[in-house]
């Protein structure tokens, strides 16, 4: 019993020393209706293929469009990267199914260790199934470092 007692208060101790994970980024309902940033397509032989080949279509909250014409990305800032396979058909190029929604929501108190932006990529049509998580640091916010002068955006809105 007294051994049980010294794990859990050695245990609990421990607890507050790890670090803690980011805040999950939450889905964002009714994106399709923001502003549309821009469509590109990524084709076989980019060097981003294999991850990301397909039809991007990159949309904007409010508050993220204001961030696109300043430089400067405000807390409450969404970007939408929504990710489709790209179908050949015809000699036309047609949305396929969707193969991830990625998502960089600026909160500097939330995701104060990557840049202000937390970072998701919701799996397929899901609105729960996650493909970061914990990994946002390495798996997004590595890349995005290269853009920190632009607040860590690679994309630029077209008028």
């Amino acid at each position: 019993m007294r051994q049980c007692l010294i794990l859990a208060t050695t245990l609990a101790l421990a607890m507050p020393l790890r670090a803690a994970d980011p805040a999950p980024v939450p889905y964002p309902e009714g994106y399709r209706q923001w502003t549309h940033v821009k469509t590109m397509t990524i084709n076989p032989g980019h060097a981003l293929y294999d991850a990301f080949g397909g039809i991007h279509h990159l949309y904007a909250n409010p508050r993220a469009l204001e961030g696109y014409k300043s430089g400067k990305f405000a807390d409450g800032a969404v970007i939408v990267f929504d990710l489709l396979e790209a179908k050949a058909a015809d000699n036309a190029v047609h949305e396929g199914p969707r193969k991830v929604l990625g998502v960089m929501h600026k909160d500097s108190k939330k995701y104060k260790d990557t840049g202000g932006w937390g970072y998701e990529g919701f799996k397929g049509d899901s609105r729960s199934e996650r493909a970061v998580g914990r990994n946002a640091a390495s798996a997004c916010h590595q890349c995005h470092i290269a853009q920190k002068d632009k607040d860590f955006v690679f994309s630029t809105f077209r008028k």
